[in-house]
């Protein structure tokens, strides 16, 4: 990754750990078919690229429900993402590939969803009381299906049996 700026992986990095309004999120209101579907799939799924179409349907639904509000309908994120907001936090970053999201790794990527923006730097709620570990995985597995190509076999390859990026 030759010719990349350390300063703006830096940057691109804290903006990414935003997000959200300021509001702790909506309760989930999860169907007991998705519940089954969930509690049914493969955990490792949600993150081998390409995952199941049941999956990434499953996961655009709560996408749609949970997270869209915030990250936008495609998960493009909010406009001005990379520029801290009035309140001196970071607005939800692009989920889509466009942003710096796939420059984490998978806990990472579980860890903000489920409990939230560290240090109050974005506007992330936590998600782990609302949401099961197998719907956050089908969320991620939803927005990855979304990332170009090229963006997945790096994110793949970055993350082959290293975690804690």
């Amino acid at each position: 990754m030759a010719g990349i700026n350390p300063a703006w992986v830096v940057m691109a990095a804290l903006a990414g750990l935003a997000a959200c309004s300021g509001e702790s999120g909506p309760p989930a209101e999860t169907t007991r078919g998705e519940a089954r579907q969930a509690a049914e799939s493969p955990a490792r799924e949600a993150w081998t690229i390409p995952a199941s179409p049941g999956l990434i349907a499953q996961g655009g639904r709560i996408y749609a429900r949970h997270c869209a509000r915030c990250h936008g309908e495609r998960g493009e994120g909010a406009p001005r993402w990379t520029r801290r907001g009035p309140d001196g936090r970071w607005p939800p970053p692009p989920l889509d590939g466009t942003g710096h999201t796939w420059h984490h790794d998978l806990e990472t990527l579980k860890r903000v969803i489920r409990e939230g923006s560290p240090d109050g730097r974005g506007n992330m709620p936590a998600w782990g009381g609302k949401l099961s570990e197998a719907e956050i995985e089908a969320v991620i597995a939803w927005f990855q299906s979304r990332w170009p190509e090229e963006i997945r076999q790096t994110w793949l390859q970055m993350n082959s049996g290293v975690q804690g990026n």
